[in-house]
């Protein structure tokens, strides 16, 4: 079981992570919104579910203690597949119904979020313990790769589904037959890695030390000790400002009905525009980014990044202006808007690796995704209610607006970043 083959396992690993994340922070927001949740609510309640994210570094120490990674990834894995099931069973049997209807949907998709975190403390760890140095690097590149086809599968693949059935015109039951369907495809991958994870001999679990709490305040401390860090701060939750409004909302946009300023699409075209072609373009904006970063370093990057993370919003205003174009033109512009936020996200992820050098990297960079998520949270609770008081104009105007705040993380930024950061 030791010498598994690392291609046995790696991707289908990486595919697992990513399907609880998309499906709770991605497919929940379309859900709701085609359950008939207002804006208000459905942006506030699904930004709520970011939280177990935010707060992951207070556990994961813990997961690094407490029984072995190769257990935790089965135990969560096999508890997802139950959430899945719950959250099939727990959707109300109308849409338009109060938001009191949907209390059990909620708590569902809140454990599944706590779970799904879980999940990816365990498999991060766990494949540093089971391949070496050379297959790390190696398989660095594969593990991303799976990861974006677990988004692609469930913000394309499942949403698709679940239009298609809607169109026999119960959309409680399409979604409750996509869930159902998914908890299925779930249960046999966790079957699957039953059998294919390996059990290294690095993967044991650690005598229950005191040290541990010691260990854990240290790594908070040496963190906000850095030089850099309030300029790091700024930054994580700045830079990415202008998306974090539009994320919540760009899906109501898109399937609300003209007259409601939104672009009218069914849930099949929503899924093939927003979560396939929209998905293609990140891959590729991301895939250039490296490159770019590669050869220029991140510090002479940083501004042609920003511009393309935050200039694509005036994508967003000039499609609420124009609701009647075609849907070729709206796949188009939202596949140039995405791949923007690719190419723009790449400065992020590694601002965040530069951030966390030096001793306690993993918690250290843990913590700088805990200030990612806080970063999408907080502006995704009031986004709903913006929105429905400005109107889709307005509101894409405003998003458009933080901008500037992105460019101020820039400058803020770039004074502590060494000249050759990132450059290969």
């Amino acid at each position: 079981m030791k010498n598994r083959s690392p291609w046995l396992w790696v991707p289908t690993l990486y595919f697992a992570e990513g399907i609880p994340y998309f499906v709770v922070n991605s497919i929940s927001v379309i859900l709701f919104k085609r359950m008939g949740m207002g804006n208000a609510d459905m942006a506030l309640w699904t930004s709520l579910l970011y939280f177990p994210w935010l707060i992951k570094p207070l556990w994961s120490p813990f997961v690094d203690v407490l029984r072995t990674k190769r257990w935790w990834i089965l135990a969560m894995q096999l508890s997802i597949s139950l959430l899945f099931a719950f959250l099939s069973f727990s959707l109300p049997s109308r849409t338009g119904s109060a938001v009191g209807a949907y209390s059990l949907t909620i708590v569902c998709f809140w454990i599944t979020a706590f779970a799904s975190s879980t999940h990816d403390i365990a498999i991060d760890g766990f494949y540093m313990l089971g391949l070496s140095g050379g297959e790390q690097s190696f398989f660095a590149g594969i593990r991303t790769t799976f990861y974006r086809l677990a988004n692609l599968f469930v913000q394309g693949g499942m949403v698709v589904v679940a239009g298609v059935l809607e169109q026999r015109g119960d959309v409680p039951r399409a979604w409750k037959l996509t869930l159902l369907s998914l908890a299925i495809i779930w249960t046999v991958l966790t079957l699957y890695h039953l059998w294919a994870v390996p059990h290294p001999a690095e993967d044991r679990e650690r005598e229950k030390s005191g040290h541990i709490l010691k260990e854990f305040g240290r790594s908070f401390g040496t963190f906000f000790a850095k030089k850099e860090i309030w300029a790091g701060i700024a930054f994580m939750l700045l830079f990415r400002l202008p998306e974090a409004f539009a994320l919540k909302i760009v899906p109501a946009f898109l399937v609300d009905p003209a007259e409601a300023g939104g672009m009218g699409l069914d849930t099949v075209s929503f899924g093939l525009v927003n979560n396939t072609v929209g998905v293609i373009g990140i891959v590729l904006g991301g895939i250039l980014g490296g490159i770019s970063v590669s050869r220029r370093g991140l510090r002479k990057s940083l501004w042609p990044m920003a511009l393309s993370l935050a200039l694509p919003c005036a994508v967003y205003l000039w499609m609420a202006f124009d609701t009647s174009m075609p849907l070729w033109l709206i796949g188009a512009s939202v596949g140039i808007e995405q791949f923007g936020y690719g190419f723009g996200f790449t400065a992020y992820t590694l601002y965040m690796i530069f951030l966390s050098d030096g001793p306690f990297k993993t918690s250290h960079y843990s913590l700088c995704t805990a200030f990612m998520a806080a970063s999408m949270m907080l502006p995704g609770l009031v986004a709903g209610a913006l929105q429905e008081s400005l109107g889709y104009k307005s509101y894409f105007a405003l998003t458009l607006a933080c901008s500037l705040a992105t460019f101020a993380a820039v400058i803020i930024a770039r004074r502590k970043l060494p000249e050759d950061f990132g450059r290969k």
